[in-house]
């Protein structure tokens, strides 16, 4: 208890509570470009590309076969992609249509020469001829 009194004509205050400010984190100062680019090295470089269930479904059952040089200039059009800025990108390789969120660097689907005709791609902002 913290209470005021009075000895005669003088007046003690309560006295106040100490307060201790614990030490915050230590920041480490680094110009934003800096921040940014490491930001984006340490993205880029822990996430590989990845198929949704949907995507391998398609590739099996159109007979799309990717060797380790296709998926290497796959990754590479993503790459790029993601480089200007693209979240949901239209990718056309060796007469195959992938749509692919380059922001969880994922291949959405996968669409052959045969039935890509008459087909609409929707909910894109980009696409890469590779």
């Amino acid at each position: 208890m913290n209470h005021s009194f009075r000895v005669g004509q003088t007046y003690f205050p309560p006295k106040p509570h100490s307060i201790t400010k614990a030490p915050g984190p230590q920041t480490v100062q680094k110009p934003f470009q800096q921040w940014l680019t490491d930001s984006l090295q340490q993205v880029n470089n822990t996430k590989p590309l990845s198929f949704s269930q949907h995507a391998i479904h398609r590739l099996q059952e159109r007979g799309i076969e990717l060797t380790e040089p296709d998926l290497t200039r796959l990754e590479t059009a993503v790459q790029k992609a993601a480089n200007k800025g693209a979240k949901e990108s239209l990718i056309m390789m060796d007469n195959v249509a992938y749509v692919v969120s380059v922001v969880n660097r994922k291949v959405i689907t996968a669409v052959d020469g045969a039935s890509m005709k008459d087909n609409v791609f929707t909910n894109i902002d980009s696409a890469v001829f590779v």
